[in-house]
C-alpha cells in the first residue's frame, strides 16, 4: 500500500489524502485508471493496471466499448479489478495536452470518476495524476484542477465516499502536488 504524506478532512466529511506508491496495490474500493477513449491499456498507468490485475480488465474494457462505444471524459467506464486488491477499476479518459479545453476535460474526468464511485456504492477511491504522464498535462495545473474538482463535487452532492486518495508514483509528481496542496491551504 502507498504511504500517506498529507491528509485533510473536508467540511463535508471526506478524507482527502496525498500518497506516494503504486496505485495497483491500493486496497481502496476502486482505483482510477488514466485511460484513452478506446480503453486500450497499452501504456502508462493503464498498462500497469492490466499487467497486475490480469487480462480480464482488458477483456471487460473491450466488452464495454462494444456495448457503449467510446468513453467520454464525463462518463468513465468501469470494470472489475481482476486480481488487484481494488474491487473496481474506473477508467477515466483524461485530456491530451494540446487538444483544447483540457482544464474542463480533466475536471469532467475527476467528477465523472467520483460520480461513478457513488453509483457503484463505494466508500473509497484512489486516483493517479490523470493526464500528467504520456498525455502531457502540466502537473501543477492538473493538481489544482483535481483538488478543486474533488472539493466542489462533495460540496454539491451528498456522497457515501469517505476516502479520496491521490496516489502519486514518482518524487517529482509528489513534490508538485504537495506544493499545490499547501498553497490551497494557505
Amino acid at each position: 500500500m502507498s504511504k500517506v504524506l498529507a491528509e485533510k478532512a473536508l467540511a463535508t466529511g471526506q478524507q482527502i489524502q496525498i500518497a506516494q506508491g503504486d496505485i495497483t496495490l491500493e486496497e481502496t474500493d476502486a482505483i482510477v485508471n488514466a485511460a484513452n477513449e478506446h480503453l486500450q491499456h497499452g501504456g502508462g498507468v493503464a498498462w500497469s493496471i492490466v499487467r497486475r490485475g490480469g487480462d480480464v480488465i482488458q477483456d471487460e474494457s473491450d466488452a464495454w466499448i462494444q456495448k457503449h462505444g467510446l468513453v467520454p471524459h464525463s462518463r468513465p467506464a468501469w470494470t472489475s479489478g481482476g486480481t488487484l486488491p481494488a474491487r473496481y477499476v474506473i477508467h477515466a479518459v483524461g485530456p491530451v495536452w494540446g487538444d483544447g479545453d483540457e482544464d474542463a476535460k480533466l475536471a469532467a474526468a475527476v467528477t465523472g470518476s467520483l460520480r461513478t464511485a457513488d453509483e457503484l456504492g463505494l466508500s473509497s477511491i484512489a486516483f493517479p495524476a490523470i493526464s500528467t504522464g504520456i498525455f502531457g498535462f502540466p502537473k501543477e495545473r492538473a493538481a489544482g484542477i483535481m483538488f478543486k474538482s474533488i472539493k466542489e463535487y462533495f460540496e454539491q452532492l451528498t456522497s457515501q465516499l469517505k476516502i479520496v486518495r491521490l496516489v502519486l508514483f514518482d518524487d517529482a509528481t509528489v513534490e508538485v502536488f504537495l506544493k499545490i496542496w499547501r498553497m490551497e491551504d494557505s
